[in-house]
Order: C-alpha cells, then sequence, then structure tokens
C-alpha cells in the first residue's frame, strides 16, 4: 500500500519553486503560518513541560510530515528542536534543503512517505499539516505516522472539515473568487471531518487532546483560533 497520491505530488511539485514567496502561490500558507506555529509551540511546551526560554523546544525531536518547502520545519529548528521534514515530492525537498542550507539550519530532509520512512528512532513530535487532505488513504497514512511517534508523544493535525460552508469558502471563495490558491488545489472529496479523524486516530492509539477552529478576518488580514470547525481546524492528539 502507498499514501502517496500521485496526481497530488504532481499538483504541488508543479509550484515547488514558489514555496518561499509570501506573495506566490503559498501566501495563503504564508498567513496562515504564525498561528500554527504558535499553537505548536505552546502546545509542545505545555505537554513536556519545557522551560527553556531562549531555546523553546530544545531537544525535542519533530517530524515534519509533507514539508513542502519547510515553512514549519526551519521556524522549529529555530527554537531548538531537532527536525526531520519529509515530502513525497523530490521537487519540494530540493527547494526546503537549499533554503536550510542558504540559513544554515542543520534540518534533515528526505523525500519519502511515512510507511517507507527508514529510521529507528520514534519523535516526540509529528506534524500533519494541511496534508491528510491530500493523501491516497487516510488511514493508513495515519496508522503509518502513529508508529512514528513515541509513547506519549504529540500529534498534529490541521486540515478542513468536510462541510457545505468549507466548500464555499475553501474552494469557491479562495480558489474562485479571491484566487488565494491555483484552482484545482483542493478536493471538497477529500476533506476530513473531526470527529472522523478523531476515530481513526484512536483506533492507532491517539486520544484528542483538543480540537480549534482556524477563523481569517478578512478586516485585519490575520488567522485566529476560534471554535468554529466548520472550514479549517486544528487538533493535538497524545499517544497512549
Amino acid at each position: 500500500m502507498s499514501s502517496v497520491n500521485k496526481k497530488e505530488i504532481e499538483k504541488f511539485s508543479k509550484m515547488a519553486a514558489e514555496w518561499w514567496d509570501p506573495n506566490g502561490k503559498f501566501k495563503p500558507l504564508h498567513k496562515f503560518n504564525p498561528i500554527r506555529i504558535k499553537y505548536i509551540k505552546e502546545n509542545i511546551i505545555s505537554n513536556f513541560k519545557l522551560k527553556n526560554r531562549r531555546n523553546p523546544l530544545k531537544k525535542i525531536e519533530i517530524l515534519d510530515i509533507g514539508c513542502g518547502g519547510g515553512l514549519l520545519s526551519e521556524p522549529m529548528f529555530r527554537m531548538g528542536a531537532n527536525v526531520t521534514g519529509i515530502d513525497a515530492s523530490d521537487k519540494n525537498i530540493k527547494i526546503a534543503k537549499l533554503h536550510a542550507q542558504k540559513n544554515n539550519l542543520n534540518i534533515k530532509y528526505l523525500c519519502t512517505s511515512p510507511e517507507n520512512l527508514k529510521i529507528k528512532k520514534k519523535f516526540d513530535v509529528i506534524l500533519n499539516m494541511e496534508i491528510v487532505e491530500h493523501v491516497e488513504d487516510v488511514n493508513y497514512f495515519l496508522k503509518s505516522s502513529s508508529k512514528l511517534l513515541k509513547k506519549n508523544g504529540l500529534m498534529f493535525v490541521a486540515t478542513i472539515n468536510k462541510t457545505l460552508k468549507s466548500y464555499i469558502f475553501a474552494i469557491i471563495g479562495a480558489e474562485y473568487v479571491l484566487g488565494w490558491l491555483p484552482i484545482g488545489t483542493h478536493e471538497w472529496e477529500k476533506f476530513v471531518k473531526p470527529e472522523y479523524l478523531e476515530k481513526i486516530l484512536k483506533k492507532h492509539n491517539l486520544n484528542s487532546k483538543g480540537i480549534d477552529g482556524m477563523n481569517f478576518n478578512i478586516l485585519t488580514d490575520e488567522w485566529s483560533l476560534s471554535k468554529d470547525l466548520s472550514v479549517n481546524y486544528i487538533g493535538k492528539f497524545l499517544k497512549n
């Protein structure tokens, strides 16, 4: 079996050169990044009871799955974590490696998927951010990911709910009306309901420790956490 959807990989490989352009095709992710980073950082500190202010994530082993060009891997590394980033797109990995080298960041990037990752160690934290809606088989992908997580480790998952509102906002609005994303970036059929996500992860010994909605405010041009899970949401899960 494979969790890799070749059509999705080709789609993102074509845009790979634009990963670090804040006004390019990944502009929504650049705007999204501050709230994701804050959420991940605060929950890791809380879960592992970390107290190093200068390097808040020092010695935490993080696996960033579907890392793309490294938009999350780099800030995690800068906060002191040991980071491994994996992506099934060779072009994405090349961009990520090049950007890390330019900035003297010692991040381990590999072109692979979770089921094919040839590393013996397990990780304290796994990031599955904006990836589950692009894989071939969500259940198999999360099962493969969970095997790479230590006991009492944290997995973060961010994705899009499968609702009428998400179709209107994430596809019609973001792709066709506002042009934030290239048309065809998302397929509504691949969106995942939070209760379905929780059910799959529980089957693989991961219990939900809270799911938050993420809403975009057009007036402030910023993302914030909310109780509204109807479009974008982010959750944290603890491994038994």
